[in-house]
């Protein structure tokens, strides 16, 4: 599927600057709207360089019967009925038909609405109804078509679409379905759409409004309220193409408005109203969610520092060097799991940074480990994004992996410890290398630590180790784990 950059370059006949396409992407952006209000499908058409039209957008309404359904994106208009683009081109006017058109099995009306931005046209949009069929009844009595009229003509004077409606970051943006109002310039309600009445039920309103000022009864719902957008006033007045949430009577409605404009003359706005208290509810659930299973792995954290703790004291306690050295190393491997539960209970995702985490755990296991010698501990490449399944055992199994090259490869001599994280496509690769001691082919590997990293890698991590001589001295200990 062509971009519409791509379909503007090879439409050569008008080139279109960079600050063209941003205001095309801006009107693609928002004309679901038009599309509803119209109940017409809205094609956006480029002039080519052989004085044809070339589809580069379609929008289909919700409101009414689409005119095309195949796909149009990338079609040539038909010779027959390029004249009345090329006069919406030529004189900047909306072009109206002078009757209905048969197409095939349906009649149609198509109006053609040139787009201007810069003080040129740029491009033509047709409004194709399918008069055929009849509209979604939404208890307009056609006011909508009338909106969309005077938002077409906007679009000729480079009014519409408008450049300061925020980006939309939440859901249950307002919808033509999801309920209007139209105000006049005054701010008073002159019809209503029985989904918004709706929506103003929801928020305490039961009087007809029709004939009143919406701002007062809006601000008489929200009087009480601890929390008021700033933008509440321009919206419910119409003045300003913003959004904005209101939340009474435990109900939650979103509104939006469009307004209507000659010039700098005001004619009033259509709001666009939508009850998204479900909506907000089940955020909010999900946001509580979240807060207590940060809260979980927050207390789990601190009960298992208080364990390795305990270890520590215990060690300090005992007149036997051996048991303190298993307490001591009971007491990391605690400490190392407490650290990835640390890192969960920062993230509202079920995964965490592990760069992060594996510096912790690496400073950790240097320290404790090194005795009066001096190692260094160093990492290289990059881990990612790791799930909390699997940090927990890649924290051992690191953690196990750097204690024994610091207790054993090192022992009574300084050196450098390395870390290396790859990624070879969904397989993360992790090498710990140190200048050690090193190992002899075929020894026995029977110690604690490595049965624990044996048993992680190939059964929690579903992955490979290999433990190898370095090339000149030290120890290779290769992994190999699909993390996904």
């Amino acid at each position: 599927m062509r971009s519409l950059m791509q379909l503007a370059e090879e439409a050569s006949a008008t080139p279109l600057s960079e600050s063209d396409i941003d205001w095309l992407h801006l009107l693609l952006a928002d004309w679901q709207v038009l599309a509803d209000l119209a109940a017409a499908d809205l094609v956006l058409w480029l002039p080519a360089d052989d004085g044809r039209f070339v589809a580069v957008a379609h929008c289909r309404p919700a409101t009414s019967a689409t005119v095309h359904l195949d796909d149009i994106i990338g079609l040539y208009l038909p010779a027959a009925r390029e004249a009345e683009l090329h006069r919406a081109v030529a004189t900047g006017d909306v072009i109206r038909p002078a009757a209905a058109r048969w197409a095939g099995t349906y009649s149609m009306m198509e109006t053609c609405v040139p787009v201007f931005h810069d003080g040129r046209v740029i491009a033509v949009m047709t409004r194709e109804s399918n008069i055929s069929s009849p509209r979604l009844s939404l208890g307009a009595q056609g006011w909508t078509s009338a909106a969309a009229d005077v938002l077409c003509q906007m679009m000729t004077r480079g009014q519409y679409p408008y450049d300061s409606t925020p980006t939309v970051t939440t859901h249950g943006v307002p919808r033509v379905l999801d309920g209007a109002i139209l105000l006049d310039e005054e701010g008073v309600v002159q019809q209503v759409t029985p989904n918004a009445v709706s929506c103003l039920r929801r928020l305490g309103i039961r009087e007809s409004m029709r004939g009143h000022v919406l701002a007062e009864y809006i601000t008489d719902v929200v009087s009480d309220e601890a929390l008021v957008e700033e933008t509440l006033a321009v919206v419910v007045m119409g003045r300003a193409s913003w959004r904005v949430e209101i939340s009474a009577h435990a109900s939650t409605v979103t509104m939006r408005a469009l307004p209507l404009v000659e010039g700098r003359a005001r004619l009033g706005a259509v709001i666009l109203t939508r009850d998204v208290s479900e909506v907000r509810r089940r955020e909010q659930e999900l946001m509580t969610k979240d807060a207590t299973i940060r809260e979980i792995h927050h207390r789990v954290k601190n009960n298992l520092q208080t364990v390795s703790a305990l270890l520590r004291l215990q060690a300090r306690r005992s007149g036997s060097e051996e048991v303190r050295q298993a307490l001591a190393e009971a007491g990391r491997r605690v400490q190392a799991i407490a650290t990835v539960h640390e890192a969960l209970s920062q993230n509202v995702e079920e995964e965490v940074n592990f760069d992060e985490v594996a510096r912790s755990i690496l400073r950790l296991s240097g320290a404790v480990a090194t005795t009066d010698h001096s190692v260094e501990v160093v990492t290289t490449g990059k881990f990612g994004m790791v799930g909390a399944d699997y940090a927990q055992a890649l924290a051992t199994v690191l953690n196990e992996l750097v204690a024994n090259a610091v207790e054993h490869g090192l022992a009574g001599r300084d050196g450098v410890v390395q870390i290396d994280a790859r990624h070879d496509g969904e397989i993360l690769v992790v090498r710990v290398i140190d200048n050690g001691v090193g190992v002899e082919p075929g020894t026995p590997m029977t110690g604690l630590g490595t049965q624990i990293v044996n048993q992680m890698v190939r059964g929690e991590l579903h992955g490979t180790i290999e433990w190898e001589p370095g090339a000149e001295n030290g120890t290779v200990v290769t992994l190999r784990m699909h993390l996904s």
